[in-house]
């Protein structure tokens, strides 16, 4: 066999391994460009570019959940929801609120993220000043769940208030301050920290 056959039998073997490489072992996701009819270009002015706004760079506010990590322990997983002012009209604080309220996505409870926050707690109000926040929420923020439960939920709220607000937070059950919480009767004292349990 001389120079020019071994060459030429080395160019054929690379391109059936690739081949078989993308043939077996390529990406499922292929895009095709379609052929578009030509079109007209126009240069923008300097008129144009200057209209042009930069683009605007997502908010997001991050609300905490429970899931399991992958020895099976459960931990606090912190969701991240975009939060646009001009459509959900309240503080990042109170859309997270909101958010927790609500409990996880269809899609987050998919993937294993579940909250003790009782179904049918309501919020009833946020109200923010310049050296605290105030959390109003409904009485069924107490119910069930045990004492376990109970811890769970009110973590998940303080961590929650915690990452979106530098600010003291003060709980409320229908309108009134509370220092115990739920049928167990445990005792917080307020401001909530995340060592209330302790305290």
């Amino acid at each position: 066999m001389n120079a020019f056959q071994k060459i030429g039998l080395l160019i054929v073997a690379i391109l059936v391994v690739v081949y078989v490489k993308m043939a077996f072992f390529g990406s499922q996701d292929v895009i095709v460009d379609e052929p578009q009819a030509p079109t007209e270009t126009q240069v923008p002015t300097e008129e144009q570019t200057e209209k042009e706004e930069p683009k605007q760079t997502k908010d997001y506010v991050y609300v905490f959940f429970i899931a399991h990590n992958s020895k099976g322990d459960e931990v606090y997983r912190a969701v991240k929801r975009e939060y646009v002012p001009e459509v959900d009209g309240t503080s990042r604080l109170k859309f997270a609120l909101k958010s927790l309220v609500n409990g996880p996505s269809t899609k987050e409870k998919k993937l294993g993220v579940y909250t003790e926050v009782p179904a049918g707690t309501r919020l009833i109000s946020v109200t923010e000043s310049p050296s605290k926040v105030v959390i109003n929420l409904s009485g069924e923020f107490e119910l069930g769940g045990g004492t376990d439960g109970l811890y769970k939920r009110l973590f998940q709220l303080i961590k929650t208030s915690k990452r979106n607000s530098n600010l003291p937070i003060y709980l409320q059950l229908n309108g009134t301050q509370v220092d115990v919480i739920g049928g167990e009767g445990i005792m917080i004292n307020q401001p909530l920290t995340e060592d209330f349990a302790n305290e």
